[in-house]
Parts: C-alpha cells; structure tokens; sequence
C-alpha cells in the first residue's frame, strides 16, 4: 500500500504533526501506514531536535504539542516504533517530551526518574552488555506505560497490547539471561551479605532485587525455575540476616521479598522454619524476627505489622505443614513454638496489663489487673495485632495454646484491654474470648467459670446500656450464642453470679431464657438423683 505522506518537521506545523497522529487512532490500516512512514523518514529524531529547540525557547504551547504528537506516536503501539523510542539517543527526550503535560500545572520529572533508574543500575554488578542494555530497555519500557496508560474507562480491551507483549518479551529474555550469567545473582547475595558496603548501597541493591524477584514470580513459565534458583542461593538465610539489621529500609525490603517467598512457595519457608525450630543451639529465629517486626514495626498505620501477620499466620498454621512435614515433626515445630515463640508475641500484652484492680464507679474488683500504663494510638493497634494473631492460635493451636492460656491466666489479662478507651482495642479483646467460648471446651469453659472472667464484660454490657454500638453488640451476641448453644456450664455461672445486674440490661429476653434453662438443668439432675 502506499505510504502516508507526512508534515514538514517544523515548529509552525506542529498543529497538523497532533492531528494526523490524533486523526490514525481508531483506523488499525492507518496506524501501520503512520508507523511505516515515521521510521522509514526518521520522523522521530526530527521531532525531538524541535523539542530541544522548543524547551530552551520555554515555548511552552510548542511543548504542549509535542507532548500530543509523542504520547499518540506511543499510543500507535508499534513494535517497528519501540527499538527508536528507547533507544539510548532517543529515550531522554521522548520522556521529556511526555513532562509537558497540558493538564499539568507544573512540568513532570520524568528524565530525573530515569537519571535514578540509571544510577540504580550502576549498583548492579552487571558485566554483561547486553544483559545491561536488555535492564535498561525494560526498565524504560515499563516507566513510559505507567506514565501514558490512560484511565481504563478511556480506552478499549487490548490497548497498549504490543507494548505490554514486548516488555513481557524483554522481562523472560532478561531472565533468561540471567539464569545463564553464574556470577550475577550470586555476586548480588554477596554484597547483600557483605558489612563493608554502605547502607545506601545496599537499599540501591535491595530494590533491584525486589523488582527482580516481583517481575520473576509474576512469570509462570519462570517462576518454578526462578525460585528453585534462589533455593540454591540461600535466599532465606540471607533475608534472616537482612531482616535483623538496623535500617529500616532494607528491612523493609526484604519482608516484601519474604512475603513474595510465602505467597509463591509457602512450603519452602516453612520447611525452613521447622528445620530451624529443631536447631536448639541457633540463636537467630527467622520466625522470632517476624514476630519481633510486627510487634515493634514503626508504623502500624502504613500496614507492615498487616503484612508481618499475613506471614506468620501461614507459617504457624498447621494445615500448611501437612504437604511437607509428618505429624510428629508438626507438633515438635508446636513445642518450639509455645517455647520461644509465643512468649515474644504476649510480652507487650502482658506489659501493657499489670497487677491491681478492677475499678467500677465507687466499687471496686480484685478479680483482675487494672490497665496502669497509658498507650498511644499506635500501640493500641500493636496491641490489637498481638489479639488478632493469639485469636488465630486459639483456633489453630486448640491443644498447646489452651494450655497456654489456662497457665498464664491469659484470658484474664486480655480481657482488661475492654475498658480500653480504643474501643476497636476492646472489641479484639471480646473477639478471644469468643473465640474460646465458640470451641465449647469443657476446660476451657471450667477456667472461665473459676476466674470469673464474665466480670468485665457484664461490666461493659451494664456501662453502655444506654449505647447502640458494636461493642454492645458484640456482647450481646456473645451472650446469644451461649444461648442458642445451650452451654450450661456458662449459663450456669452467668445465672448465679450476674442475674440482678442483667435484669436491667438490653437482653432481657436472653437471661430470662438463660434463667428458664438454668431451672430446667437443676430440675432434671434432682430427677436423675432420685
């Protein structure tokens, strides 16, 4: 077919240059024959030696121009397109080209972004050429989509679809080539691991490697090979060391990389877990530091204790060990981790919750501890990470965590964070206790009727009486399920110790079963006497 003739390359035509492009979008024929004709002209070059010109003139509606004729030369998703637009001499102003942003009230940074993608790089002990061009070119690649890529309501299925093919391409060619270079992944574990290098190098080093790891595991025909790769390399070794230093942003780093590890192939972690559970005389946990990064995580807020405690539920969690491991080896791993483990995950409970007594107008109760210490927000939420993670033991762990809990007195001091003044602190606390009771175990059931750990939550019941929340709520509900459940054992100790002050709260219609039950219960054992 023939070719599409195209604009003089000059600034006064630069309206027509945008239209033409703008005009080609929705016709694919005419798309191809535009495509054509920019690389057989070397149109590209011309037009950005016009925005160097531009730029220096501050000719701010030329660059506004330009920036419609480049982002829909992009837009034309040419392959024949791609090997100009990032190619070293052209790759610079193309994207300062996309800085002028008509819609922007001040220009982009897109070229000082890349200026630090190529200062990452440099960190990177990459000796191969063409493994280095082949980083720079993808890099550059998955920059520009992120930047052009309209909103989705904005454009048709399928768009952009040859540039995410050829950085798709570029990513497995990258890999591969990675896998063939013996010295490369094992010179990064090296410096990884080497105390020499400066704290910035290694944060330079450690975001290369999340993005490898990231784009690696996204890749299914890769990721077994990928991971099988780092298995040899004693990634988990590494990321326990890195794990237990003192910058927070390789710290950082490489529990997202633990996460990917976890999220990819749990049983390789947890193999590495349970076999250094059996390693009496090692003195770094990888286990132990995870506990240890979610319960003083410096900010909460951001979600990294969310993320600590996404991998440490499927690591405790016995169901995930079945594939890997005997039932034998499984409880061993319980009995190291009810050794050293748990008692990490309870200290700031326990800290938070000391000795005295519970305190209710001018009464005053010695059946629990009174919460003595003051607390921010943000410990309020460590606080409620630990509930959240020993809830989740009390259901995994039915057999070691009871035993836990009965010989710490556990509930007890749990239950002191209800008069805490973060009521979705009090709410968690509510939420261990039902999850105790919702076992209906007939010991556990025993160790609350014998401490009289109802106490504070009657009193919360009788304190907001007057209050439609999901505090009371969740009380009531608490009290419903002893109900529809017909747990005696409980039902009996609520009746003897609590009737007069549930008189008058809300349920009535529940104590007034609990007490017709109560009745029933003692009625049919004088029956089985006689």
């Amino acid at each position: 077919s023939p070719s599409m003739d195209l604009p003089t390359c000059e600034i006064r035509r630069l309206g027509e240059i945008a239209d033409l492009v703008t005009s080609v979008r929705r016709s694919r024929v005419r798309k191809e024959k535009l495509a054509r004709a920019l690389k057989k002209e070397g149109y590209i070059p011309k037009l950005l030696q016009l925005f160097r010109v531009c730029e220096n003139l501050k000719d701010t509606k030329a660059l506004h121009l330009l920036f419609d004729i480049v982002r829909g030369i992009l837009y034309l998703d040419e392959a024949i397109l791609f090997e100009v637009v990032f190619s070293d001499e052209c790759v610079l102003d193309v994207f300062g080209c996309l800085e002028y942003d008509p819609c922007l009230a001040q220009p982009g940074r897109h070229r000082e972004f890349l200026l630090e993608i190529a200062k990452l790089q440099e960190a990177i002990p990459v000796e191969d050429h063409e493994l280095r061009k082949k980083i720079c070119q993808m890099s550059r690649a998955c920059y520009m989509r992120s930047i052009i890529l309209p909103n989705p309501s904005d454009f048709e299925e399928g768009f952009l679809s040859t540039l995410t093919s050829f950085i798709k391409c570029s990513k497995e060619e990258m890999l591969s080539m990675l896998q063939k270079d013996k010295k490369f992944l094992p010179d990064i574990f090296a410096q990884l691991k080497d105390e020499a290098i400066s704290d910035e190098q290694r944060c330079e080093l450690m975001k290369f490697f999340k993005e490898l790891c990231a784009f690696s595991l996204a890749l299914r025909t890769k990721r077994d090979e990928f991971l099988d790769t780092l298995a040899k390399l004693e990634i988990l070794p590494t990321l326990e060391i890195l794990l237990g230093m003192k910058n927070l942003q390789v710290r950082s780093t490489a529990t997202d990389i633990l996460s990917y590890l976890v999220y990819f192939r749990p049983s390789m972690v947890i193999e590495f877990v349970m076999q250094e559970a059996l390693q009496t005389d090692k003195d770094t946990q990888l286990l132990i530091l995870v506990i240890e990064q979610m319960i003083y995580h410096p900010d909460p807020g951001f979600g990294g204790d969310n993320q600590f405690m996404e991998i440490l539920c499927t690591l405790i969690d016995p169901e995930n060990m079945l594939d890997s491991a005997s039932r034998l080896e499984i409880f061993a791993f319980l009995d190291f981790f009810y050794d050293r483990c748990i008692d990490v995950i309870t200290a700031p409970l326990l800290a938070h919750t000391l000795g005295g007594s519970y305190e209710k107008g001018n009464e005053k109760f010695n059946f629990f501890p009174l919460l003595v210490l003051k607390y921010d927000y943000q410990t309020a939420e460590m606080l409620a990470s630990v509930l959240e993670l020993i809830t989740f033991c009390v259901k995994r762990h039915k057999h070691h965590m009871k035993k836990y809990v009965i010989k710490k007195n556990l509930l007890r001091r749990v239950l002191v964070l209800m008069k805490s003044k973060h009521k979705f602190l009090a709410l968690c606390a509510l939420r261990f206790m039902r999850k105790i009771i919702g076992l209906k175990d007939d010991l556990y059931n025993r160790y609350i009727t014998l401490r009289k750990l109802f106490e504070p939550v009657v009193n919360t019941l009788l304190d907001n009486r007057s209050s439609y929340n999901m505090l009371n709520s969740a009380v009531l509900e608490l009290f419903e399920f002893i109900r529809v459940e017909d747990i005696q054992p409980l039902i009996e100790h609520i009746v003897e110790n609590y009737s007069d002050a549930l008189e008058s709260s809300k349920c009535v219609h529940t104590f007034q079963e609990f007490k017709k039950r109560y009745k029933q219960e003692k009625d049919r054992k004088k029956q089985k006497q006689k």
